[in-house]
């Protein structure tokens, strides 16, 4: 787990914060880190020098931190190269927003990778994060059901305890939906807290966070709707917050 960490930059203050968050994580896992800027293809964006001195400051860093780093750069589509390039690593790590992106709103690429990547990507927030309190957005869906067994094993070597948040209008329904959670986690000897809100799901997310201090959050990537795919409430989510969200396709 986190043994192969690939982070996108792209000369963003959002970009450098994945980059810091990514030093931590490695230092904790003993990671080696991929560092990679995409050119877009038809020219918009960073010059050719720019870009290969935002990959040697990049390297500086994490080689300062004592880390192992190798820098990659790509010209096209940053979302789909990067999810191409996730396929050999265990997580990726990007930011919030690009350089142009409104602060009320995901970057382009942030909202596509979420919704292709066969990774786990982590959206890093505006600070690093020590992530030690983690918490979950369950709804009992596949993809949710994948997110609990990452935290499970993050929270295992963290020694941390996890927050389940699920939102629903019923409490009892709710019971029902995170009893499997709580029975995985309980088998696993991990610690853990149920959080069962009323209200939609981004808002309870940051309720219990804000409560809690939780510095950390896992949540299911997608839903596979025959043959299309929809967004989760992953992305909602991460805009009532601003912790590392780890999101699990």
């Amino acid at each position: 787990m986190f043994t192969r960490l690939l982070i996108g930059l792209d000369g963003s203050p959002n970009g450098d914060e994945a980059l810091e968050q990514g030093v931590l994580l490695a230092k904790r896992f003993k990671s080696r880190l991929i560092v990679v800027h995409v050119r877009d293809t038809f020219g918009v964006g960073r010059r050719a020098s720019d870009s290969g001195e935002l990959l040697r400051r990049a390297e500086e860093r994490v080689k300062d931190a004592g880390l192992s780093v190798q820098t990659v750069q790509k010209h096209g589509d940053a979302s789909a190269e990067l999810a191409t390039l996730a396929r050999d690593v265990d997580t990726v790590l990007v930011g919030r927003r690009g350089r142009s992106s409104p602060a009320d709103v995901l970057g382009k690429t942030v909202s596509a990778l979420i919704r292709i990547a066969e990774r786990t990507v982590i959206v890093c927030a505006s600070k690093p994060s020590p992530m030690q309190a983690c918490a979950i957005a369950y709804d009992g869906r596949e993809t949710a059901q994948r997110a609990l067994a990452l935290v499970a094993r993050f929270a295992s070597v963290t020694k941390s305890t996890v927050h389940i948040i699920h939102a629903t209008i019923d409490p009892a329904i709710g019971t029902m939906v995170v009893g499997e959670a709580e029975a995985i986690l309980s088998l696993q000897g991990v610690a853990f807290v149920t959080h069962i809100e009323r209200g939609r799901p981004a808002e309870a997310v940051a309720r219990v966070v804000q409560r809690t201090g939780c510095d950390s959050l896992f949540a299911g990537a997608h839903v596979a709707l025959q043959a299309q795919v929809t967004a989760s409430h992953a992305e909602e989510i991460l805009l009532h917050t601003d912790i590392p969200v780890a999101i699990q396709p």
